[in-house]
C-alpha cells in the first residue's frame, strides 16, 4: 500500500489507511511484461508513479491480519482537506438509501479544502417524495455513517446519470460540468441529453460556472 510523496517517490502506508495498491517489481516471467506496440506507454502508465512497483490504477487498503481491500480506482480518491477519501465508499451509503436507485459521487475543486464531493442520485420509479427531503437525508446519512470528515454537504436528485454504452458512469465528464470545464462529448456515450440534464442541475446548485 503506497502513497505517493513527491514525483518518484513513495511511502508505505500503515495498516488501515488507504493508498495506491501497488505490486513489487519483478513480476512473474510472462505477468503484464508490456501493451500492445505501446512500450513507453506502458511504462508510463504503469512503472512511473512509484519506482520498483506496478501501479494497478486500484485503491484500498491492508488490515492488520494482511488481507488487501480493494476499494476504488486511484482516480476516485479524492483529497479533502487533507483527508484521502474514497468516492465509492460515499457511493454505497449513499446506495444504501431505500429511495436510492443509483448514484454517482464526484470530487469538485475547493479553495478551502481543495476537493468536496458531490453526490447525484437517481431515485427509484414510483417514489413520491420531494427530491430536497432525500437529498437532506443522504447528507445526514453519509455524516452519520462516515463522519464530518467526509464534508460531504450537497446532494442532487438527477433523471439520469450519463453513460457509455457498456454502462460505465462517466465520472469524469460530469466533474468537468461541475467545475465549469469545456468536455468534449464522449463517442461511446449512451444518451447525449444526459449531460444537458446534469449541466442544468448542477447549474440551479450553483456549480457549472462558465
Amino acid at each position: 500500500m503506497l502513497d505517493a510523496e513527491a514525483e518518484g517517490s513513495a511511502r508505505e502506508l500503515p495498516p488501515g489507511e488507504i493508498g495506491a495498491l501497488a505490486v513489487k517489481l519483478p513480476m512473474p516471467p510472462g505477468a503484464l511484461p508490456t501493451l500492445w506496440h505501446a512500450d513507453d506507454k506502458f511504462a508510463d502508465a504503469y512503472l512511473t508513479a512509484f519506482p520498483g512497483f506496478y501501479q494497478t490504477g486500484d485503491a484500498g487498503f491492508i488490515d492488520v491480519d494482511g488481507y488487501i481491500h480493494v476499494m476504488t480506482r486511484t482516480d476516485d480518491i479524492i483529497n479533502v482537506a487533507a483527508h484521502r477519501l474514497s468516492t465509492g465508499e460515499i457511493e454505497e451509503v449513499l446506495a444504501a438509501h431505500p429511495d436510492v436507485a443509483e448514484c454517482a459521487v464526484i470530487g469538485v475543486t475547493d479553495a478551502l479544502k481543495g476537493q468536496v464531493p458531490l453526490g447525484l442520485l437517481v431515485l427509484k420509479a414510483g417514489v413520491a417524495r420531494s427530491p430536497g427531503e432525500v437529498e437532506g437525508e443522504a447528507v445526514q446519512l453519509v455524516r452519520d455513517r462516515i463522519g464530518p470528515v467526509a464534508s460531504f454537504k450537497t446532494a442532487l436528485v438527477v433523471a439520469g446519470l450519463p453513460k457509455t454504452r457498456s454502462g460505465k458512469i462517466l465520472r469524469g465528464t460530469m466533474r468537468k460540468i461541475a467545475e465549469g470545464q469545456d468536455y468534449p462529448l464522449p463517442a461511446t456515450i449512451e444518451d447525449p441529453a444526459v449531460l444537458d440534464e446534469i449541466d442544468r442541475a448542477l447549474a440551479a446548485a450553483g456549480y457549472a460556472k462558465r
